[in-house]
């Protein structure tokens, strides 16, 4: 038993010298006696209490005592006290029934025997703490029950999160062994074909003529590898909260020419066109060498998921913003796919079949117009193309995020 579980009692009697004889005989530690001099009263302390037990003498003037018994069991928040009658009118039985049908537990007779009244109330008290011991117990267990359940889904959550951390690390492996060995593999065939032609002596292939279209094949697996590793580390600083923003005096316009150029002869090979409107020039404060990764990736994208067909990038001012646009005619994007594709390591289904990637571009690209202070969105439907638009502020934040903890990036990824 819980002997700091407090137990109240409710004393009825319109005599209050029987009020205070019968306080007296009761009183211990951990109760509280409650006195009502009618049964009004007592409906009053019972609306504001939790009471052990009622000890209700029969005989009263106005509402008796059986009456207000039957009250409180027509209650629920009373229906469960115990009920003793104090009663003047002798140990006659009919007298008894009406009691037990009002639903007395027990009767103590006039005059009180002390020790009778004392045990009486002892054995209601203490069944009293042992239910509320045992309500708080099961309180507890329910509680306990309900933590366990929490915990167990908070592990089974765990355990998804990990399982898909582990195909993710498992895919991208897979994803990054594949794109590396394609232009390794490329590299390593060309190297064994200009070893067989210098043991058969056949310097004809090495001819000046030949060399630039050789250089350049080189050049392009490599710049495939470079761009590869560094969206590999770009990932690697997102996640350390340690991307480099530098925000400096940049014509984006010069910029946009500049990175459509680059591209040019990966457009011929795609079979593709790139058109650039864009003003003469178009100044702001970003950081040059990001903002080239993303339009570099719009672009890329663009061409190897569009099909052949032209591609138009388009730059233009609207008013403090900066926006720029890339249309393609290629496989396009279902609606339903429009938001993920910006999450790392996330590709659609028909983006596969097209081309191999990390699926690492957008991802990047969003990251870097955010800390910009910018916004990027996709238009597209299946079969129709994509059009991408970035949104840049012509002025970089005032706070821009991990400033300070930027490491530089050196040179720029060779194009």
């Amino acid at each position: 038993m819980n002997i700091d579980i407090e137990s109240k009692l409710l004393l009825v009697d319109d005599l209050p010298e029987n009020l205070l004889a019968l306080e007296a005989l009761i009183r211990a530690p951990g109760r509280i006696a409650y006195r009502a001099g009618s049964a009004d009263a007592a409906l009053a302390l019972l609306l504001e209490h939790e009471f052990a037990l009622a000890i209700v003498d029969v005989q009263m003037p106005g509402m008796n005592g059986f009456e207000l018994a039957e009250l409180m069991r027509g209650t629920e928040r009373t229906r469960h006290i115990p009920i003793i009658f104090v009663s003047a009118a002798g140990r006659e039985l009919n007298y008894a029934f009406q009691g037990y049908e009002s639903g007395a537990v027990d009767f103590l007779h006039k005059p009180l025997d002390p020790h009778a009244v004392v045990s009486k109330v002892n054995v209601f008290v203490d069944l009293y703490q042992h239910r509320k011991a045992l309500r708080h117990e099961m309180d507890s267990l329910a509680a306990a029950h309900r933590k366990q359940e929490e915990l167990v889904q908070q592990l089974q959550q765990t355990q998804h999160d990990l399982e898909r951390a582990v195909r993710m690390r498992d895919d991208f492996m897979s994803m990054v062994s594949h794109e590396l060995r394609t232009p390794l593999n490329t590299l390593y065939l060309e190297a064994q074909l200009r070893q067989l032609h210098l043991a058969k002596g056949n310097l004809a292939s090495f001819s000046p003529e030949r060399l630039p279209a050789m250089i350049e094949r080189d050049q392009r697996q490599i710049r495939n590898m470079v761009r590869l590793i560094d969206d590999m580390l770009d990932v690697t600083r997102m996640r350390r909260d340690a991307l480099s923003i530098k925000p400096q005096p940049t014509d984006l316009a010069a910029l946009a020419h500049a990175v459509v150029e680059n591209l040019r002869q990966q457009a011929e090979a795609a079979g593709a066109a790139i058109t650039l409107s864009a003003p003469s020039e178009l100044r702001g404060a970003w950081d040059e060498f990001r903002i080239e990764q993303v339009l570099t990736n719009l672009l890329t994208n663009a061409l190897r998921y569009g099909g052949g067909k032209p591609v138009e990038m388009v730059v233009r001012q609207l008013g403090n913003t900066a926006q720029v646009s890339v249309r393609d005619q290629g496989i396009g994007i279902a609606p339903e796919d429009q938001a993920r594709i910006f999450e790392q390591f996330e590709r659609t289904d028909d983006s596969r079949k097209h081309a191999a990637g990390l699926g690492l571009g957008l991802f990047i690209t969003r990251k870097i117009v955010d800390l910009h202070g910018g916004r990027i969105g996709v238009e597209s439907a299946p079969g129709e193309g994509s059009r991408f638009t970035v949104e840049l502020p012509l002025q970089a934040p005032a706070i821009l995020p991990n400033q300070s903890d930027a490491q530089p990036d050196g040179k720029k990824n060779p194009q």
